[in-house]
């Protein structure tokens, strides 16, 4: 996010980037399948139908964000994104494993480092409905959203089962990567 955007792990960031995503969702052209807010940007699993629809669809969801955070900052407009987003096409099931442990654990890692551990899946992300981890894990006592994070279901073999290859994901990976 670009400098002076509000900490987007706050309710009413999430809110904001909750509602832009079900909007992408509803579109169909971009399937966000796993997702995580941090306070200054986000990380995303998604499919898209071509290298064009992902262009396309990222910047449609850009500016959905973008009008909701300055809404939500009570300006008319004003750079919200700092930069372009960062795509890199998973491959292989253990990429997609990596990745899917990456994303709904880098709570975790930052949790980590802050001086504070536990296993408790981030209320700031799609974690609260995945079903593979591999042990136990805490739900959130709070949701941060409005409802049942705003996915899609995956259409490639890849997200919807080649991933489970590698088994479930373990909770306690705080370096998942």
């Amino acid at each position: 996010m670009a400098k002076g955007v509000w900490n987007l792990r706050s309710q009413r960031g999430f809110r904001c980037v909750e509602q832009a995503l079900a909007a992408e969702r509803d579109r169909g052209a971009l399937r966000v399948v796993h997702f995580s807010v941090q306070g200054n940007h986000l990380h995303l699993v998604i499919e898209a139908d071509s290298d064009r629809s992902l262009s396309r669809r990222m910047q449609g969801f850009g500016v959905r964000l973008a009008r909701r955070v300055n809404a939500m900052m009570g300006r008319g407009g004003g750079r919200v994104l700092g930069d372009r987003y960062h795509a890199r096409i998973l491959r292989s099931p253990r990429e997609v494993h990596r990745a899917i442990a990456y994303v709904l654990l880098n709570h975790v890692k930052h949790s980590a480092q802050a001086g504070r551990v536990g296993i408790e899946v981030d209320p700031f992300s799609s974690g609260a409905t995945f079903e593979h981890f591999r042990s136990p894990v805490r739900r959130p006592t709070f949701t941060a959203g409005t409802g049942p994070p705003p996915l899609s279901r995956p259409q490639s073999w890849l997200l919807r089962t080649g991933w489970l290859r590698h088994g479930p994901i373990s909770p306690v990976r705080a370096s998942a990567g």
